[in-house]
This record gives C-alpha cells, structure tokens and sequence, in this order.
C-alpha cells in the first residue's frame, strides 16, 4: 500500500460502468471482490448507474456512484485523486482514454484498461510514463483479451526455462487453437478510430507497422529479421500445422516485446515472438487458412473504403452491444504457446477459459487485475510507469485467473 493509499476514499473505481462490459466487470467485482475492497461505479449518468448497481445484488447496494465524463478534465481529475485503481471500459481509448491516463498518472493512481490500439498506448507512454514513474502509478494497459493471454503465457515460459536452467528463449509462438464468440462493438469502434488517425496522419503508420513500436528502448532493438506478423498460410513444422494470421497479432506482440524490454530482455535478447491461428493437419487445414488470410486482409481493407465501411457499420455491433448471458457463456478460447530456449529445451504453455473471449472472459481479467493491483500489492513486481500485465502484475495475476476458472498451465515437452 502506497503511503496515501489510506486517505483515498474508493479502492476500485469501474469507469464505464453503464456500457456493456463496464457492467460485466461490476458484475464480476460484486461477486468475487472481499468485503474490504472498496468499489464503485463510475460514468456519465447517475441514474443510469443507480440501475446497474440496482441489478448487481445487496453487495453492491452501498457502493458510491460518481458522475464522471471522459471529457471533463476536472471530474476526471477528482476520480483518480480518490481511488486506489481505476479500471476503464471507457473507449475507444485513443479519443477517450489520454485524459485518465494522465490524471493517474499525476495522483499516482493505478491503471488498467483493455485497450488493443497501438497508437493509443504509444502516446500513453510518451505522454505519461516519465510522470507515472515519478509518483509510483502503474498504467496497466490491456488487461483483457487484448493482451493477458499472450503476455502472461511468453512470462510464464521464461520464467520455467529459468528455473529449469534451460536458458532464455530463441523462439515462442502463441497458437488460437480455437475459439467462439461474438466480436465486440467497442472493438470495432477502436479499429474504426485507428484508422481514422491514419488517414488524418499517414506518417503515424510505421509507428503500427514496427514490431517494435511500443518499446521502451527501440534503438536497442535486436530486431532479427524486423519479426513481420503473419499474413499467410503456411505449414509450420516446429508446430507440426498449418497456421494462418491471427488479426489481434499486430496488437499483442507488440506488447509482449514491450514487457520483455521492460524487464531488460530476460525472455531472451534475441526472443522471435509471432502469433497465428492453428488449422491442424488435415487436408483442409491449407484451405481454411487460405480463406483466414484472405477473409482478414478483406476486412481489414473494406474497413478503408468510405462507401463500403458504411455499409460495414450498420452490419458490425455498435459500442455498448454484445451477447445475451447465454451466448457469453458458451464461449471460450484456447491458446497454446510454443517456445524453445537457446539451449533446445521446449515448452508449452496452455492458456484457456470458458466465457466469450471479449465479453464474459476479458470481464474476469479487467476484474481480476484491477483486484491484485489491491489485494496483492506487496506480492507484485517492483515496476511504475506505462506498463503491460506481465510487467505491472505479473504472475500474480496467474494465479488470480486460475482461481476464478481459467487453466493455465506450463509443461515442459
């Protein structure tokens, strides 16, 4: 506990809680949160929010309400001065999210979000880190889907190759071995306001082509072969599949190398890092990671093109749209990474849950990290600054998960 931890009024304060999953994540905290933790709701419209608190039980009857905008600097302001952690679903972060950066940082008030936008945590470092640094705030970006699985799977693998001696890590590939569930409207708003930034600002896009764009040290770098993410299919014999592009890559490795800078390159100096999606062996394997590759770069591209985004916008969710509780709860994803060290040694580590992946299970995580940021303090890594899961909270946030449901595990092969 920081030394004015104490004077502060609210321990966890959910910033959204009136869009769909600010209201999962107050869920969540209403079920699993200790009695001691100190929450409450935070967002635009107090009736609104006295409605969500209505429907999250007798726990969550006595939790404060606060009327905060994302605009409002001084409302802002006054939000972090009082919490111990915020936790925002408030996007898309790259227009609404600088401002509570900031004013986290300066109180020295811890950060977690769930963002997936490149550019977005690229001016969150250069903007906030330095201050954050100075007053011991930990701005913990991605703490949902976007970016838990891969960061915490590639820290875990390192930190078994250490034990065991084996070395740092050569190579590691993060594996979809499957996954169901719907795509989320805030998702997609994100996507929509990044490539607006760079049709206004075209110079911004190497800084989302680099692999390295959101490292601490870029000129460091080892940068072997510059790691380009997938975007074809191709049989991969160190996985014995056929794998195809994996469209949250662009977005996680880069946080992934940014953790392993942060802890000065102890994954491995020389670490290749990539993600895709596994098809298997069959013969149809080829044939669906053609159609993934193809069907990606179709969006992705149809999402640039005026007359056809607008069709795209009336068919994709909306911001504050998603399942019904039982679609979430027939979801789930499944991850498998792969990675070897510098001595030969290999490891998998599997990292699944039940829940749709952006809904119900990033609810948990979002959940689950502004919790150890808490209750955990004093077990969680030495770190400040604009940080990632791995870096921020660590393997504490491991066992959090594994706690509520998720499996989690690290074999050697």
């Amino acid at each position: 506990m920081k030394d004015d931890d104490r004077a502060r009024t609210h321990d966890v304060v959910v910033f959204g809680a009136t869009g769909f999953v600010g209201r999962l994540v107050a869920a969540h905290l209403a079920s699993h949160a200790p009695s001691r933790v100190r929450v409450a709701l935070a967002g635009r419209s107090q009736s609104r929010l006295a409605e969500v608190r209505h429907g999250l039980g007798a726990r969550a009857a006595g939790w404060p309400l606060l009327v905060v905008d994302a605009v409002d600097a001084a409302a802002v302001d006054a939000m972090a001065a009082c919490s111990r952690v915020v936790a925002t679903t408030v996007g898309p972060y790259a227009r609404d999210g600088l401002r509570v950066v900031g004013a986290c940082a300066r109180a020295g008030t811890d950060y977690v979000d769930l963002t997936g936008e490149v550019l977005f945590v690229r001016d969150s470092i250069d903007g906030h880190h330095d201050t954050a640094v100075t007053t011991g705030a930990r701005i913990v970006h991605s703490c949902g889907f976007d970016s838990v699985p891969s960061d915490l799977s590639v820290l875990l693998a390192a930190r078994a190759a250490a034990a065991d001696g084996a070395g740092v890590l050569a190579w590691a590939t993060l594996v979809l071995r499957s996954a169901s569930g719907g795509m989320s409207g805030g998702t997609v708003d994100s996507l929509r306001v990044q490539l607006d930034e760079l049709a206004g600002d075209p110079a911004r896009a190497p800084t989302v082509d680099d692999p390295y764009a959101l490292s601490p040290h870029r000129a460091a770098e080892a940068d072997p072969g510059r790691e380009p993410d997938a975007a074809r299919p191709r049989w991969e014999p160190q996985l014995g599949a056929w794998t195809g592009p994996f469209v949250m890559a662009p977005y996680n490795t880069r946080i992934v190398r940014r953790s392993n800078a942060l802890q000065g390159w102890t994954y491995g100096r020389r670490l290749r890092y990539r993600e895709v999606v596994g098809f298997g062996r069959a013969w149809t394997a080829p044939v669906l990671a053609t159609a993934m590759a193809v069907g990606t770069a179709a969006a992705l591209g149809a999402m640039r093109v005026g007359p056809v985004r607008a069709v795209l916008d009336r068919l994709l969710p909306a911001p504050g749209e998603g399942p019904d509780p039982r679609q979430q709860e027939r979801g789930h994803f499944r991850f498998d990474l792969h990675a070897a060290t510098v001595t030969g040694a290999r490891y998998r580590v599997t990292f699944a849950a039940q829940g749709d992946p952006g809904y119900a299970a990033t609810s948990v995580m979002l959940g689950e990290s502004a919790l150890a940021l808490v209750v955990d303090r004093a077990a969680l890594p030495e770190a400040a600054g604009v940080l990632t899961p791995a870096t921020g909270i660590g393997a504490v946030l491991a066992d959090r998960l594994r706690a509520a449901g998720f499996e989690i595990a690290v074999d050697r092969a």
